[in-house]
């Protein structure tokens, strides 16, 4: 049997024990007849990232930036190399990401049995191994857009690969084929969260989106946001139009809600939405949508889960 072969991208800035952590993990993995190769697009780090991973994993091919590549760019740089390999399949990640033993041979074997599908892995928190996030985002026009669900556990998602809309971009295989298709995540609309757009950009040219539960990764939990209404006037006014990579950007929402929606015109009736329910205090997003009841994903995506005989595509 020939090896299938795999390179993994991860983009990294100054988190040098969090990225020689990812590589451990990585190279602790069941690899069997998977040839992995690692590019790691350095982007002016400060910390001595670039020196450490030398030393410890001399296998390792860095790309160095000069610092304003952010996650998008960094990530498409990597990908742009990696495809020279020729591979079956490019592994992006996010360097916070520690992997369970089999999870790249699940995401692999789940690529392999399903074809011309991207697949993602199950996300875990480090810090609470059973609490899983940002999986399975679902759009909802009167919710503002996508939903997340934030109260899902390894107990209530499903038990085989399910499809969904899209697929957050901490740990997903792309078959080499599907990038080479669709071309490179969209650098100059979203610097830093081109995940939003890239997936439901494959969907659309028919491309379908699994999620592997069996492939489980543990990240580290997503920093809160918060402390708006303590800033200065100005401070905001930055943060909402100027800060394009921040938070509170208003740009980065409008990209985010109008170019990876399925339309431009829900997209449009979504972003509105969006700060109505704000207004409101009914954000999804926030303390309230906490507050509100959320069915196992067992349940909610029951019809979406994908086996040989029902490849389900999603509405």
């Amino acid at each position: 049997m020939s090896e299938t072969k795999v390179v993994v991208v991860t983009p990294v800035f100054n988190r040098r024990e969090e990225t020689l952590q990812c590589l451990k993990s990585l190279k602790r993995s069941n690899l069997d007849n998977i040839c992995v190769h690692v590019i790691v697009v350095d982007d002016g780090s400060t910390d001595g990232t670039s020196k450490a991973i030398e030393e410890h994993f001399p296998d390792c091919e860095i790309i160095t930036g000069n610092g304003s590549l952010w996650y998008t760019a960094g990530t498409n740089i990597g990908i742009e190399k990696a495809l020279t390999y020729d591979p079956d399949y490019i592994l992006a990640v996010n360097n916070d990401s520690i992997f369970d033993a089999n999870c790249v041979s699940s995401l692999v074997e789940c690529a392999e049995t399903h074809k011309r599908s991207v697949v993602g892995a199950l996300l875990l928190e480090w810090n609470i191994p059973h609490k899983v996030f940002q999986v399975a985002p679902r759009w909802e026009t009167s919710s503002g857009g996508y939903r997340h669900y934030r109260k899902q556990t390894v107990w209530t998602v499903p038990t085989r690969p399910f499809e969904v809309e899209l697929i957050v971009g901490n740990c997903v295989l792309y078959p080499a084929s599907a990038v080479r298709e669709v071309g490179l995540m969209n650098a100059k609309k979203f610097p830093q969260y081109g995940d939003a757009e890239y997936t439901p950009r494959m969907r659309k040219r028919g491309w379908r989106l699994l999620v592997e539960p069996r492939a489980r990764v543990f990240c580290k939990p997503n920093d809160l946001v918060t402390g708006f209404r303590q800033m200065p006037f100005w401070k905001k006014v930055s943060e909402l139009f100027l800060r394009d990579t921040g938070p509170y950007s208003l740009k980065r929402r409008f990209n985010m809600t109008v170019y990876g929606g399925p339309s431009k015109l829900r997209g449009l009736l979504a972003f509105n939405i969006f700060f109505i329910r704000k207004v409101l205090g009914r954000n999804i997003e926030g303390d309230w949508g906490m507050q509100q009841n959320e069915q196992p994903l067992s349940i909610v995506l029951a019809d979406s889960v994908v086996n040989d005989r029902n490849l389900t595509k999603l509405g």
